[in-house]
């Protein structure tokens, strides 16, 4: 399921659509590494880079658009279901709720384990991660992983994009006359050079907890979710390692039954 590309959020991925494509634009028209192997018929990195540009506005709209694993009436029931017996919720320590009275309380809607209600989208959302306003959608089950993945190719496109603005720089005797020259391309240097810091953070941050099966939001409100808030500093009841954890988000599709990883059930968790 896919939100209207013309509904919540239109203003703000077309202004990242704009922003992108007239970077694009100036790193081509400026003395630049680019431009000059255009001039000279050296069209391979001319192209590859307009690829990656195009591929990382596909995956922006993929992210943007995608259903994040909205929880909905006729499926919330039956996931449920699938969760704990009577015996596991008798196991869950007397400070948390129990599993069976996580029922939302917008939406009405029972909540599978590390799902949380979004009050931006007004839907709950599996295994929540946050509400990302660039995006202008959640981050959650279904879209994380392309999320992360996004993040990957942005941050590979801002970095090149900021060595061709580096190369396009020209010589002038004076401060006055050189800003004149480079103001244009300084100004989008600075702009690509800071959004490369942003977006090296958010990737090395939702890796490091990606490779902890820990979520922006449990990391952040720990101390106030039921099912974790018992648990110690250095304890995540759903961390399998590193590399089970890591292949698990990007090599295994479906629906997750976090009840059964969080009781450590022997039976297919997927």
């Amino acid at each position: 399921m896919f939100k209207n590309v013309f509904g919540s959020g239109f203003l703000v991925r077309t202004a990242h659509v704009i922003l992108t494509w007239v970077i694009t634009l100036i790193l081509f028209l400026h003395d630049t590494e680019l431009r000059k192997q255009e001039e000279t018929g050296q069209l391979v990195q001319p192209v590859l880079f307009v690829l990656l540009v195009l591929v990382s506005v596909l995956l922006y709209f993929a992210v943007s658009l995608m259903d994040p694993g909205f929880i909905l009436s006729h499926d919330s029931d039956l996931q449920f279901t699938l969760g704990v017996t009577e015996e596991q919720q008798d196991m869950i320590p007397p400070t948390t709720k129990s599993l069976r009275q996580r029922r939302c309380g917008h939406c009405l809607l029972q909540q599978p384990m590390r799902s949380k209600h979004c009050q931006t989208c007004q839907h709950c959302v599996r295994r929540y991660d946050h509400h990302c306003p660039w995006i202008e959608n959640c981050v959650g089950e279904k879209n994380h992983r392309w999320f992360v993945l996004y993040l990957a190719v942005q941050l590979l496109v801002l970095l090149w994009g900021l060595h061709i603005a580096w190369t396009g720089f020209s010589f002038a005797p004076t401060w006055q006359l050189w800003l004149r020259t480079n103001g244009t391309l300084l100004t989008v240097a600075v702009l690509v050079a800071l959004l490369s810091l942003i977006v090296l953070l958010l990737l090395g941050s939702h890796l490091y907890l990606v490779s902890l099966n820990t979520t922006t939001w449990e990391f952040m409100s720990r101390h106030r979710i039921s099912y974790l808030k018992h648990c110690g500093a250095d304890e995540n009841p759903f961390d399998r390692g590193t590399f089970h954890n890591l292949w698990g988000f990007f090599c295994l599709w479906g629906t997750v039954v976090w009840e059964q990883v969080y009781f450590r059930e022997g039976s297919d968790q997927v």
